[in-house]
């Protein structure tokens, strides 16, 4: 097992590193793909999508007892220890406004929730969470539906619902009296197709040979996964204009930032849309940086009422 101080949230589960020898005992499959490093312990070749996908299999079976997870090809294979610190901190926002008291249901919104389904799957897992992921891509909807009804544990507890319009957020997946203690989004990067392309043979050139050990990258992806008009910036810009039309939806927006530079433009945004309150929480795994943007209309704090999920569902 690889032992590090780590970057990871303290209720993260991957923090310790990956225990090979346990995983491999619960999950064959991965054998094939796990050898020794130049340093004598073991790892995957990062560079290799279908080890990162077995890898991801073998950790959500080992920690969340979710034994059925897979990808159709050429679908974004998340990395599971990141996924899982937005949870965790995403968790850690929502309890301040419990003011010490245990928190209630979470009803949390995952805007382009993809086919791995993943911060879903997590977060129910994790917090008994009830979800709500909304896609574009019709392949992806019927993959996570999938997913989420092979798993018994958190079928109660998720829906996947489809976005009719790549250029909305929210209009359209929610019902008019819907609320939510969050939503979380992890946006398309770039904004082109060339420029994803581009962007993941940098990943391929960067990784080199001395990548075991490292954290997985998100080889892969289809088209509205990548890349979107604006890039991060225009998606997020977006995404907070169409909040301040429906302030009361989330207690929380929150989103993924990918690009240190692009948060001062979004949190002057934020704020010219009316919010009350404007976050930035700061994430890390292993060498890549990354933050969480968040941002509330309520002005002052208080706990979030339960909510059941809405059970009747949207196209």
């Amino acid at each position: 097992m690889i032992k590090t101080e780590s970057p990871l949230h303290p209720r993260n589960r991957f923090a310790g590193g990956y225990d090979f020898p346990r995983l491999l005992a619960h999950s064959p499959a991965l054998k094939r793909f796990v050898a020794p490093t130049k340093y004598g312990s073991l790892s995957i070749d990062f560079a290799n999508p279908d080890a990162v996908k077995a890898l991801n299999q073998a950790l959500l079976k080992d920690a969340y007892g979710l034994d059925a997870w897979d990808l159709p090809p050429g679908y974004l294979c998340p990395p599971i220890p990141g996924r899982s610190d937005y949870v965790h901190h995403l968790a850690d926002l929502l309890n301040e406004d419990d003011e010490g008291r245990a928190p209630g249901p979470r009803h949390v919104l995952d805007i382009g929730t993809g086919a791995s389904v993943i911060y879903p799957l997590i977060a129910a897992s994790e917090y008994g969470w009830q979800l709500v992921g909304t896609e574009l891509d019709p392949v992806a909807v019927r993959w996570a539906r999938r997913l989420v009804a092979a798993h018994p544990s958190v079928r109660p507890l998720i829906q996947v619902r489809v976005q009719p319009s790549p250029s909305q957020c929210f209009a359209g997946v929610v019902e008019p009296a819907e609320r939510f203690d969050a939503s979380m989004c992890n946006p398309p990067f770039h904004a082109s197709a060339r420029d994803a392309a581009e962007g993941n043979r940098r990943k391929r050139r960067n990784l080199g040979t001395d990548a075991r050990g490292g954290a997985p990258l998100n080889f892969g992806g289809i088209g509205s996964e990548l890349w979107c008009e604006g890039g991060e910036l225009g998606f997020i810009g977006r995404m907070i204009e169409e909040s301040a039309e429906r302030p009361t939806l989330c207690r929380w927006f929150t989103t993924l930032v990918a690009r240190s530079l692009h948060l001062p433009q979004l949190r002057h945004a934020a704020r010219q849309a009316g919010a009350a309150e404007v976050r930035v929480i700061p994430m890390a795994q292993g060498q890549k940086q990354s933050r969480m943007l968040a941002w509330t209309f309520v002005a002052e704090h208080r706990q979030s009422p339960s909510r059941q999920l809405n059970t009747r569902s949207l196209p």
